[in-house]
C-alpha cells in the first residue's frame, strides 16, 4: 500500500515546537490594521521576503504536508478547483473553479449518475513554463492521481482518494508492487488505468466515485491534487533532481532552491493573469532565508524591514500582551481556527486501559479533573485559546457549544473527580504513564495535567518523547503497553465541510498503524453516524450527522479537549492586501503587495 501518511496537524503543530502557538485552520476574526485592508491601487514589483527557520518538508504536490509548504504550493501550483481568496469566512472556505472552467453542479451537468459522477472541464490557455509553454491537458491530472499511490513517496492523506475514488484502490494495490525506481514506476502508470477516472479529451477529466460525497470538492481542493507534467515521470518523487527540475502552471516559479539555505520564487512568464480567476503577480520575487533560530530574531527582522513575513516561525508568546496593548499594526489575529490543540487522548488498549481506563465513569471523573485554563495559560491566555469542551472545535462542521462535563469556568473540579472515581472502585486513585513531547510548551503541558490529576489521586508518570518521532510513536498501536494517555494535537486540512478531516481521522474505528485515532477508540454508534454523513447528499445534510458523532463521543469521553488556538500572525510595514488562507494559516502570497 502506500507510504504512512504524514498528518497535517503531526507536522503543523512539529512546526511550532520552538515557539507558542500550534498551528491551526483559520479565518476570520483579524485584529485588523491599514496594512491589511485591500483598499488601494496595488502595486508591482519588490521582492517578498520570508524569514525562515527550516526548509519544506516536501517540493512534491503529492507529498507536501506542511503548512509553510502549503503556503509556497499556492504560488506554483494549481488544481481544478481551490478556494476563494477572502478574508470572509463564509467565502473562504467555499470552493471556487481554478484551472475547471466551472464549479460541476447538477443543474449545469457537471455531476450525474446520483452523485456519484463529477466531469471537469479545463480552461483552454493554462501553460506550465516548459520550453515552449504547453497546455495544462487532463492528462497531467490523471498522472497525479495515479502517483499518489507510488511505491517510493506517495500523497500525503491517501484515505481522501483512495476508498472514494472508483478503481483507485485495486490501482495503488498493483503499483505497491512495483520496483521503486523512477522507469519502473512511470511504465506501470502509463501502463495501467483508474477506472474511476476518465479523460474523454485533453480538456475533460472525468471522477466516478464509490458512493456520492458532498466533500469531494474539497478532496480535490487540496494541493495533493494538483496538475502534474509528464516531465516528472522521469524522477523519483521528491528526489533531488526532483526538486532541481520543478515546474509551474501558477503566477511564480521556483528558480533557485539550495536545500536548508534559500528558496526564491520569480514570476512565471508563461502565467496569464486571463486563465486564473484566483491569484494574481504583483511582487517580482518571493524568497525564503532560512536558518534563523528563534521566533524572537525573525520577529524582530521583520519589524526592522529585513523580511516582511514569518514563514515557519510563530509570534512569540511574550510580544503578543505588548503588541496587543500598543496596538502594533503589524499584529493580526484569527478565530475559529478548527484546531483541537492540546487535548488528552486516552489508550484505550493499554495495560492501565484494560482496568481503570476501560471504565467510562473513570475517563469521566477525569474530563472534570483538568484545569484546562492553566493550560492556556501556557500559549498565552484564554483569550488566544479559549476553552474547548467538546469533540469539534469551532470551524468545523459539526461543531455545536455543549458541555457534558460543567467545571467552574474550565478550572477543573478535583471534589468531583474524586467522588467519581470512589463510585468506580478507585477511591485511593491509581497510577498511569503519560507520553509526551519534550519540546517547546509540552513539557509544560504535561505538568499541568500531572497536577490536576494528582489533586484527583491519580499519579501520572512522565514518559518525554522526542518532537520529531513523537507521532510515529503514538500512532502506533503497537506502542499501546507502554502509555496511557498523551498531550496531542489535532489540525484539520480543510475548514468548512471537513467531517472527513477531522472526526474521521480521530473517532472513527481504527487501530491500525498508522492511525491518528491515538487511543483506539472504537464505538458503533459514532461509526454509523460518520458513515451516514459521509453519504449524506449536501453539506446542509451531513452537518448535524457530524454534531450527532461529536455529542456521542464526548459521551464516550475518549479524549479531554482542552483548548482550540487562534492563529496569530505578523506583518512588515510594507506589505499589504493580508488576504488569510485557513489552508495555510498564512496569508495568501498571490495576492499581496508592498508600498516602495
Amino acid at each position: 500500500m502506500t507510504p504512512v501518511p504524514k498528518r497535517f496537524a503531526a507536522l503543523a503543530i512539529a512546526a511550532m515546537a520552538a515557539g507558542t502557538l500550534a498551528a491551526c485552520g483559520g479565518s476570520s476574526g483579524n485584529s485588523s490594521s491599514s496594512s491589511s485592508s485591500s483598499s488601494g491601487k496595488p502595486v508591482s514589483g519588490g521582492t517578498l521576503n520570508f524569514v525562515s527557520a527550516g526548509d519544506v518538508d516536501h517540493l512534491d504536490t503529492l507529498s507536501a504536508y506542511y503548512l509553510p509548504t502549503f503556503q509556497l504550493e499556492m504560488a506554483f501550483t494549481r488544481q481544478l478547483v481551490n478556494y476563494y481568496p477572502s478574508n470572509n469566512r463564509a467565502r473562504a472556505t467555499t470552493v471556487a473553479a481554478d484551472i475547471a472552467s466551472t464549479i460541476p453542479t447538477t443543474s449545469n451537468g457537471g455531476i450525474t449518475n446520483g452523485g456519484k459522477t463529477y466531469t471537469f472541464h479545463i480552461r483552454s490557455g493554462v501553460q506550465w513554463n516548459t520550453s515552449p509553454p504547453s497546455q495544462v491537458t487532463s492528462a497531467d491530472f490523471l498522472r497525479e492521481f495515479k502517483w499518489m499511490c507510488n511505491p517510493s513517496l506517495g500523497v500525503g492523506n491517501p484515505l481522501y482518494y483512495e476508498p472514494v475514488i472508483k478503481g483507485m484502490s485495486s490501482f495503488c494495490a498493483g503499483f505497491a508492487k512495483v520496483k521503486p525506481t523512477a522507469s519502473a514506476m512511470s511504465a506501470y502508470a502509463n501502463a495501467h488505468s483508474i477506472s474511476g477516472i476518465k479523460t474523454p479529451n485533453s480538456l475533460t477529466i472525468q471522477f466516478n466515485l464509490v458512493q456520492p460525497a458532498n466533500d469531494f470538492l474539497n478532496i480535490l481542493a487540496m494541493p495533493f491534487a494538483s496538475a502534474r507534467p509528464a516531465a516528472y515521470d522521469k524522477y523519483i518523487p521528491d528526489s533531488a533532481p526532483f526538486r532541481a527540475h520543478t515546474l509551474s502552471d501558477g503566477p511564480y516559479a521556483i528558480t533557485q532552491y539550495i536545500a536548508n539555505k534559500k528558496i526564491v520564487l520569480s514570476r512565471n512568464p508563461a502565467w496569464k493573469q486571463s486563465t486564473d480567476p484566483l491569484r494574481h503577480q504583483y511582487v517580482s520575487q518571493m524568497v525564503v532565508t532560512e536558518g534563523t533560530a528563534s521566533p524572537q530574531t525573525a520577529l524582530a527582522n521583520v519589524q526592522a524591514g529585513t523580511d516582511q513575513l514569518m514563514w515557519d516561525l510563530p509570534v512569540p508568546t511574550p510580544s503578543i500582551p505588548q503588541l496587543q496593548a500598543s496596538k502594533n499594526p503589524g499584529l493580526h489575529i484569527y478565530t475559529n481556527t478548527g484546531s483541537s490543540n492540546p487535548y488528552l487522548a486516552f489508550n484505550l488498549k493499554s495495560p492501565t486501559a484494560n482496568h481503570a481506563l476501560a471504565k467510562l465513569k473513570v475517563r469521566q471523573a477525569i474530563e472534570y479533573a483538568i484545569n484546562k485554563v492553566a493550560i492556556a495559560k501556557i500559549y498565552g491566555g484564554v483569550k488566544l485559546n479559549p476553552i474547548l469542551n467538546g469533540a469539534i472545535a469551532p470551524g468545523n462542521i459539526g461543531y455545536a457549544n455543549y458541555n457534558y462535563y460543567p467545571t467552574n469556568g474550565g478550572s477543573g473540579n478535583a471534589a468531583k473527580c474524586k467522588q467519581m472515581l470512589a463510585a468506580a472502585g478507585y477511591p485511593h486513585g491509581f497510577s498511569i504513564v503519560d507520553a509526551y513531547r519534550n519540546a517547546g510548551n509540552h513539557p509544560a503541558v504535561f505538568t499541568s495535567v500531572q497536577s490536576s490529576l494528582k489533586a484527583c489521586g491519580i499519579t501520572s508518570k512522565g514518559m518525554p518523547l522526542e518532537q520529531g518521532p513523537y507521532y510515529a510513536f503514538i500512532e502506533n498501536p503497537g506502542n499501546a503497553a507502554k502509555w496511557d494517555i498523551t498531550e496531542a494535537g489535532w489540525v484539520p486540512d480543510w475548514l468548512g465541510n471537513n467531517g472527513r478531516a477531522n472526526v474521521v481521522p480521530l473517532f472513527q474505528t481504527n487501530c491500525v498503524n498508522p492511525t491518528t485515532n491515538y487511543g483506539c477508540y472504537s464505538s458503533a454508534t459514532t461509526d454509523n453516524d460518520i458513515k451516514q454523513a459521509l453519504a449524506a447528499p449536501s453539506e446542509s445534510a451531513a452537518a448535524p450527522l457530524w454534531a450527532k458523532a461529536g455529542e456521542q463521543v464526548m459521551k464516550d469521553a475518549p479524549i479531554v479537549p482542552f483548548t482550540t488556538q487562534d492563529v496569530v500572525l505578523y506583518a512588515g510595514s510594507k506589505l499589504h492586501n493580508l488576504i488569510y488562507s485557513p489552508i495555510a494559516e498564512q496569508w495568501n502570497p498571490t495576492q499581496l503587495w508592498l508600498s516602495h
